[in-house]
């Protein structure tokens, strides 16, 4: 690994795409200007969804993207090449698997996707545990799989600084998939996420420390904040960590751009004192 500089984006989304993307692409910005290289936008950063987002959904687009048809992909390689960052686009609806075909039904694939500084598209996950839950909040119930359907592969990616563990937002609670992503090489771990005000008072910062302490890995998380709707309320909070679960930076429940560098020393360093990976006596 290389030293990184890197920012989590904290946003309150709203349901309308064309404000989204304009706070969005200010924010990256601002991250650029204040030295971020990699950038990570929050789950639902283009749309915030209460019970689907067929409606809004784009066609995937691996390569350049149209404006006219696939508007968010578009600004995404735009705010990257621009800018000059890596940019991971915590979460969007896409209509379509990796493999080009058309999701089933009324469904549609939730995806983080990396782009490098040249627009260029490095990665696509597909969120793989979904929030059906009873939470004792506003919204009660959420049933994510009604209008998503769950993806089927961890992913990693390289870049100039080190590799990359992607995630996004309820897949937090399943260690399984993070450590996974560890012996996968996975330096970094991000967690794009929208978790809700009741769930991330009680769990967000424990579990994210968590699974940077128990794969040894820098944590950087970005999550929605403040209230959205009637019904959906948002914790905030983005934290970015160190693989010994020191909080490096953390934001408040506002929106911010959080920033900190992510030393490689300090990833040797725990690494050597706590060689967690090398003493696993369980594999697969």
């Amino acid at each position: 690994m290389k030293d990184l500089r890197v920012a989590a984006i904290q946003m309150t989304s709203s349901h309308s795409p064309t404000a989204n993307l304009e706070r969005a692409g200010a924010l990256v910005r601002q991250a650029a200007d204040a030295g971020a290289e990699l950038v990570l936008l929050p789950e639902y950063f283009a749309h915030l969804a209460d019970g689907g987002s067929a409606g809004v959904a784009e066609a995937y687009a691996p390569g350049d993207a149209d404006p006219g048809h696939q508007p968010i992909q578009a600004a995404l390689q735009g705010w990257a090449r621009d800018c000059g960052v890596w940019l991971v686009a915590g979460a969007m609806p896409l209509s379509q698997r990796p493999d080009g075909e058309a999701v089933a039904g009324q469904r549609i694939r939730s995806a983080c996707l990396v782009y490098d500084e040249q627009g260029v598209l490095r990665a696509r996950y597909d969120k793989m545990h979904l929030f059906d839950v009873e939470v004792d909040d506003a919204a009660r119930s959420y049933r994510e799989s009604a209008g998503i359907e769950p993806g089927d592969a961890p992913r990693t990616v390289s870049t100039p600084w080190g590799r990359l563990g992607l995630s996004i937002c309820f897949d937090l609670r399943f260690p399984e998939l993070y450590r996974q992503l560890a012996a996968d090489g996975a330096e970094i771990l991000l967690v794009p996420s929208a978790f809700t005000r009741v769930t991330g008072r009680a769990h967000w910062l424990t579990l994210l420390k968590a699974r940077a302490i128990e794969n040894g890995c820098f944590v950087v998380a970005a999550n929605q904040c403040g209230e959205h709707s009637p019904t959906r309320h948002t914790w905030g909070h983005s934290a970015i960590l160190d693989p010994w679960g020191e909080v490096l930076a953390e934001a408040g429940a506002s929106e911010a751009v959080l920033v900190a560098d992510l030393k490689a020393e300090r990833l040797a360093e725990v690494r050597a004192q706590m060689p967690l990976l090398e003493m696993r006596r369980l594999h697969p």
